[in-house]
Parts: structure tokens; sequence; C-alpha cells
């Protein structure tokens, strides 16, 4: 291969490399993030999406539980009254994550997270997994008095946990299931409590395994926010099967202090049904 030749296979590479490097600008802002994730609730509880007020991209992507689904048949196209919500931001990615409830006629738990184009701040991807009855755990109402009765307020700069450190823990976290020593590499912190659905579990390390699996969780899409000490990871539960997932730490003073799931069942159901108009 000539010098020119593997020059150009090189560029190539160095370009799809950049491909995912994320990039920051100056339109992608915190606000800018969950005002959009405030159109998004807005939106979902009329059950109609506005795109030109998003503002949407013109190659929009929507997925539930891990699937690409038609927006117009999801759950965003159903009203929805929704009972709780609470919002991150992660300007690194230009993404943010809403983890919601509604607990009335349509019970559903949801984690969303929304990724923007951070050139114009247009949305490319809605994504989310939603999970209702017949989901592991699964009671809305128990769930929405959970985590109504947290304090996730924005941590001074004291507190605040580095975008290595969450992704570290969140990593360590779902690598529990095929790695027996991940467990230890978490910084577990007292108190220390997990809601997954009905259940709340204190310490967060009652339960949790050491290895067993030898499927490593795949399809891990990330959002970080240092300022609320939060890290989310949407996935595929691979560990115990197909199963959409969602984990989500709270780091407060460098140790974990929530931890939020929301799983579907172990055959993969219990997600909202489509809309079949």
């Amino acid at each position: 291969m000539g010098s020119t030749t593997r020059f150009g296979v090189a560029l190539a590479g160095l370009a799809a490399m950049m491909a995912f490097v994320p990039t920051t600008s100056a339109a992608c802002t915190r606000e800018a993030l969950l005002a959009a994730a405030t159109k998004y609730i807005a939106a979902q509880e009329e059950g109609k999406l506005s795109l030109a007020a998003l503002p949407a991209a013109a190659n929009l992507g929507y997925k539930e539980n891990n699937a690409a689904v038609d927006i117009k048949k999801g759950l965003l196209a159903r009203p929805v009254k929704v009972d709780y919500h609470r919002s991150t931001a992660d300007s690194v990615q230009c993404a943010s994550y809403t983890e919601w409830v509604a607990a009335g006629a349509t019970p559903v738990v949801v984690g969303t997270q929304i990724t923007h184009n951070p050139q114009d701040m247009s949305v490319v991807l809605i994504d989310s997994v939603a999970a209702s009855t017949g989901s592991l755990f699964f009671n809305a109402s128990q769930t929405l008095a959970y985590l109504k009765a947290e304090d996730w307020s924005p941590l001074p700069a004291e507190k605040r946990p580095s975008r290595e450190l969450l992704r570290s823990a969140i990593d360590s976290y779902l690598d529990m299931w095929t790695n027996a020593t991940a467990i230890d590499a978490i910084p577990w912190g007292t108190p220390c409590q997990r809601v997954e659905g009905s259940r709340l579990v204190t310490p967060c390390t009652a339960g949790a395994p050491r290895g067993g699996s030898n499927r490593t969780i795949s399809m891990r899409r990330y959002v970080i926010d240092e300022v609320m000490g939060s890290g989310n990871a949407l996935c595929d539960f691979t560990a115990m099967g197909h199963i959409p997932d969602s984990h989500e730490v709270r780091i407060e003073s460098g140790k974990v202090r929530y931890v939020h799931t929301i799983t579907l069942s172990m055959n993969g159901t219990g997600g909202p049904p489509l809309l079949t108009a």
C-alpha cells in the first residue's frame, strides 16, 4: 500500500472516530435541554406532538422499549396525565433524561432520553423505556410515592460528582450481573435506597448480584448530569434476557444515594400497547 493510500485510510478512520465524539455548542445549554424536556411532557399530556414546537429534525427518530416505532402509534400519541416528572441535562451529549410517572387510567413509569442536534437544538431522537402493568415489580402508585419523597435538588458545587465517576458508577452497576467484583467498584453511600417499581430497597446493595451471567448488558445509551449528580443508561438487560431497561444513579458527595430502575418483564413484555389507529 502506497503512502498516499495509507494517509487516505488514516483520514477516513479519524473521521469515523470523530463522528462519535460528543461536541458542545453555544446553543446546547442546560436551559435549552430542560425547556425541550418540559415541552415533551406537555406534548405527552396533550397526546399530540407538535414537531415544529420541539423543534424536531427532519430525520426525527422515535423508539419505545429498544425498538423503532411509528411516532403516531406510540405512547406520545396518547394523552396521559403525568403525576410526576424530573429531568436531567447533559450538554456534552446534547441530551436530556426525563423520568415520569402516571398513576391514573393509563399507569406507566417511563424513562426518556431526548437527543438534540447541538448546532440548532432540533430533536433528532426520542428514546423511551416505558413500563406498565406486567413489568417487573410494577406499581405506578407505589413508585410515585417513593419518588416524590426523594430530594433531587441540584447539588452544590462541592458535592457534585465528576462525569467520569457517574459513568463509572452506572457501568459498574450494570456490570454486577457479569462481573463478581463490579459491586466493589461502586461508591455506595449510607444511606442509599433503590426504587424498583413497588419495591423500596435499602441498603442499595441488598440483593445485588455478584456475577453469574455471561451476557453483558448491551445497547447502553447515556445521559450524564453532574449538576444533579445523575447518571442514566437506557439499555437491553441482556444478562437476564432481551429486556428493555433504564437504570439511574444519583451520587452526592462522592457516594451513591439513590438508584432507580425501570425494567420490563423477563419475557420482554410489560410496555404500553401501541395504538392501532
